[in-house]
């Protein structure tokens, strides 16, 4: 079976890895396309990198409708494409294969249909949450569903870390997917639209962190953001990104929601609504990310 596999972030690689482990022939990878940066003047997604070193042929089309692309992927002939991560794709190209266009999604689809699905579910405090693999359709995250599989998000744990046990459960699923596909075992389910959330592509107004919440919500948000792209707030004309916290109730009503308030020189602590979060990572704008201990020995604020 002929595969072709669309995916840009490292999210991705774990997926590709075990296709290729697996013996699967995979005759492309689509890719994003470089970016100006980095000390060799261009950046290249984590999928190219992967796929350089295994001597995979790269497409990189800044249009998926360009002509040349789409006459490119037809002369592939593949009979199943994969995407993991990568962006929403025309017809011409997801309706391309016999087997059609399969999709990895870090949610247990329909909820969290949308650019951020790990970083809403943390932020909502949902106590589990898993992935996804379905045939995509027309309308975004919203196809036939094949496999899920859970995983429960502990009350302290951020989104980068969920996003990384994802990663590597994701690809055992698409694996288990691929081999109901090519067997012709795979059944499908509609999704149940009226259970359907959503997850949209997050910006930086997006992460200001807003004190006059509940600790719980205020703790959900900053743990949902981090460690990319960061919740933050304002010291002293500075954006202060908050990265890990934990919470703590208040034995007496709190100061003004959004206060800072150091211990000594190893708690500091922020207080919001009913109380207040314990600031354990942070960064400055700046400087580099350090744990607060660091951060209070290098201040003279409080």
């Amino acid at each position: 079976m002929k595969i072709v596999f669309m995916g840009t972030p490292d999210f991705a690689v774990p997926s590709l890895k075990i296709l290729l482990d697996n013996g699967y022939a995979v005759v492309a990878v689509v890719t994003a396309p470089d970016k100006p940066g980095g000390r060799k003047g261009v950046l290249q997604s984590a999928v190219k990198t992967f796929a350089l070193k295994h001597d995979l042929l790269i497409l990189q089309p800044t249009k998926l409708k360009d002509p040349e692309f789409l006459a490119t992927l037809k002369s592939l002939n593949a009979d199943l494409q994969i995407v993991v991560a990568f962006r929403m794709l025309p017809e011409a190209v997801w309706a391309m294969p016999p087997l059609g266009t399969m999709n990895l999604h870090g949610s247990l689809l329909p909820k969290y249909r949308g650019a951020a699905p790990i970083n809403w579910a943390v932020i909502h405090g949902e106590k589990e949450t898993g992935v996804t693999t379905f045939l995509l359709q027309h309308e975004i995250d919203t196809g036939e569903l094949l496999f899920q599989e859970k995983t429960p998000i502990e009350e302290n744990e951020t989104a980068g870390e969920v996003y990384y046990r994802l990663m590597e459960i994701g690809a055992k699923l698409l694996l288990r997917s691929v081999k109901a596909l090519e067997s012709g075992t795979a059944k499908t389910s509609p999704q149940a639209d009226i259970e359907a959330t959503h997850a949209p592509k997050i910006h930086t107004d997006t992460c200001k962190i807003d004190f006059e919440q509940a600790t719980i919500d205020v703790h959900n948000f900053i743990r949902g953001m981090s460690p990319f792209p960061g919740a933050w707030t304002m010291l002293d004309g500075k954006l202060l990104k908050i990265l890990r916290t934990e919470k703590e109730t208040a034995n007496t009503a709190p100061p003004k929601a959004g206060e800072f308030l150091a211990e000594g020189n190893k708690v500091l602590k922020i207080s919001t609504l009913d109380g207040y979060v314990r600031v354990l990572e942070l960064q400055l704008e700046g400087k580099r990310r350090m744990n607060v201990q660091e951060f209070l020995n290098g201040r003279h604020l409080f």
